[in-house]
C-alpha cells in the first residue's frame, strides 16, 4: 500500500509541477528593449509620493516625483520627473496592482518610462520590469542592482544600445 501511495505523490509530482513552474514565470523584458522602448532612461532616487483618486473615484492612482541624478536618454534639462502608477492609499482606502512597480521614500534606482498617449503622463515602462532598485554598499560606496549588477556596467549597457 506505502508503495502505491509514493507511485501516487511521484506521478502528481512530476504531472503538475512543470504545469505550476510554467504557470509562475514573470515576463522579463531585456535591458536592450527596456532602452530602445522607453523615451526617458534616468537614474533617480524618489523625493515624493502622492496618492489620488481619479475624477470618478474609481480608481486610485499614485504620483511619484523622482529626483533625477542623471538622464541616460530623452529629457536632459529639467531636475525632476512625476511618474504615475496605478494603486495606492487614500484615507482608509488602498489599491494594489500586481506587476506594477513600488516605491519607496529615498529610493535609487535606474527607471524607464514613457508617455501615455491619453492623458500625457509619465509611465514606468514594461510595469515592474522597468524600474531597477539600486542598492549602496556601504563599506566600497559602490552602488549595484538587486542583481548584484554594479550601476556602471548597466549605464554602458544602455549607452551601447543607444549608440546602436
Amino acid at each position: 500500500m506505502k508503495k502505491c501511495f509514493y507511485c501516487f505523490v511521484i506521478y502528481i509530482t512530476v504531472y503538475f509541477l512543470p504545469v505550476s513552474i510554467i504557470n509562475s514565470q514573470q515576463i522579463t523584458t531585456s535591458l536592450k528593449s527596456l532602452t530602445k522602448n522607453s523615451e526617458v532612461v534616468l537614474i533617480g532616487k524618489v523625493s515624493k509620493q502622492e496618492s489620488k483618486w481619479n475624477e470618478n473615484k474609481s480608481r486610485i492612482y499614485t504620483d511619484v516625483t523622482i529626483d533625477v541624478d542623471e538622464y541616460l536618454k530623452g529629457q536632459t534639462g529639467e531636475k525632476y520627473i512625476t511618474v504615475s502608477h496605478l494603486g495606492g492609499e487614500v484615507g482608509e482606502v488602498g489599491e494594489l496592482y500586481t506587476h506594477m512597480p513600488s516605491f519607496k521614500e529615498e529610493e535609487e534606482m535606474v527607471l524607464f518610462v514613457k508617455r501615455d498617449k491619453n492623458d500625457g503622463k509619465y509611465r514606468v515602462y514594461s510595469s515592474e520590469n522597468g524600474k531597477i532598485e539600486i542598492i549602496k554598499n556601504k563599506s566600497s560606496n559602490q552602488r549595484f542592482t538587486a542583481s548584484n549588477k554594479k550601476v556602471d556596467d548597466i549605464k554602458k549597457e544602455i549607452q551601447s544600445y543607444l549608440a546602436e
